[in-house]
């Protein structure tokens, strides 16, 4: 059955994965409250509709950093996406150059930054941590501009990994860790078993040959572990501008504070995240820290939303909060492990049409006529 919308997407990759792979890209943090505010705080606005309005020709593109885009969706940047489809991050790249939106690459990738660059056109965005080695920072930074990618999202809120137990109660490792239940589970998930079991060997690609000898997940796991930089702060954020040389976007902004720091220090755009509910247990969503954000940097660099989207209702209230766009993460997993690359562009789809829908029933035909105005608190 063709798929009606993000949570028919998350349903069938639920059926298609085995559970702890599911569990994976659907858990959050301990009791996992952020998660569900991430989601639930957008039905704090309701819409304010006009009607007459002529809306025989609307227009959802945007355009960021002098790129024009079809779309105020961006792929946001997740690891293993390999562990849900076969090269899945060249999937996702694919679906996303297709519908004429940015892609963006996670250094946790299972598909290196040159096998994107090789199979897809620009542009694409790339996304780094922070690394005690900044030699092997330099080196990525490198790659992604040789790579041509336009932008360099920064991540800033992984100082450690949040405690995620829905992953500790499953024994979640990479590569996944054989027991009796698990061999099970996965003999279940047949259809999953053969696209990516015996596909090629899931493991950190973008590390191999870099400053790790082995080929092994679990070497390269330990490695990057011993990576996070506790020490990081504003200065380095002058250093990754002036390597780079290119737009630089900070992911992991709650504050209007930390906005405008990033100002200060030349950042390009503001990614407003939480890291999909996976860290801080009880930070405040993105969406409620969305207005302050917009309203006190808004005129001077890039917003973007990125946490709880899961219908095109949502991305035009988020636009209409100050966002200039929204990534998408588990809804584009969801599609991706449901389907492939199919799957991906199935949920690109369903949120085009979802906005596009929004838009012409708001009585409002473009995206560059939603604001504030266009929405009120629910008492």
């Amino acid at each position: 059955m063709r798929a009606i919308n993000i949570d028919d997407l998350r349903a069938a990759a639920k059926r298609r994965l085995p559970g702890v792979i599911f569990e994976f890209i659907d858990g959050g943090a301990q009791d996992e409250t952020t998660l569900r505010a991430n989601r639930e705080d957008f039905q704090k606005w309701r819409f304010r509709t006009r009607t007459l309005t002529d809306v025989s020709k609307r227009d959802q593109s945007i355009t960021l950093f002098g790129q024009r885009y079809a779309s105020p969706l961006i792929l946001a940047p997740t690891g293993l996406a390999g562990l849900l489809s076969r090269r899945g991050e060249l999937a996702a790249a694919r679906a996303a150059e297709k519908y004429g939106v940015p892609y963006c690459l996670s250094t946790m990738s299972t598909c290196t930054i040159e096998e994107i660059a090789r199979e897809t056109a620009p542009p694409k965005w790339f996304q780094l941590y922070v690394l005690r080695d900044r030699e092997l920072t330099k080196d990525f930074i490198e790659r992604a501009r040789a790579a041509r990618c336009t932008a360099l999202v920064l991540t800033v809120d992984t100082k450690v990994q949040g405690p995620r137990e829905r992953d500790m109660r499953n024994g979640f490792t990479v590569p996944p860790r054989f027991s009796a239940a698990t061999i099970l589970d996965f003999a279940r998930h047949y259809a999953w078993l053969f696209d990516v079991a015996f596909g090629p060997r899931i493991t950190f690609k973008n590390f191999i040959g870099s400053k790790v000898a082995s080929t092994d997940a679990i070497t390269i796991t330990q490695f990057i572990a011993g990576q996070y930089d506790l020490s990081v702060n504003w200065r380095d954020v002058e250093w990754f501008k002036s390597v780079w040389g290119g737009p630089v976007l900070l992911k992991g902004i709650l504050t209007a504070e930390d906005a405008r720091i990033a100002v200060d220090h030349g950042v390009d755009g503001v990614i407003v995240s939480n890291h999909g509910g996976r860290q801080l247990e009880g930070a405040m969503s993105a969406v409620q820290a969305l207005p302050e954000i917009a309203q006190a940097v808004g005129d001077k660099l890039e917003v973007i939303l990125d946490g709880g989207i899961r219908r095109g209702a949502d991305v035009v209230r988020a636009c209409a909060l100050g966002a200039k766009a929204c990534m998408i993460g588990r809804a584009w997993l969801y599609g991706l492990a449901s389907g492939g690359q199919p799957g991906v562009e199935r949920a690109l789809e369903i949120l085009r049409d979802e906005i596009d829908i929004t838009l012409t029933l708001l009585g409002r035909p473009t995206l560059a006529e939603i604001d504030q105005r266009v929405l009120v608190e629910k008492p």
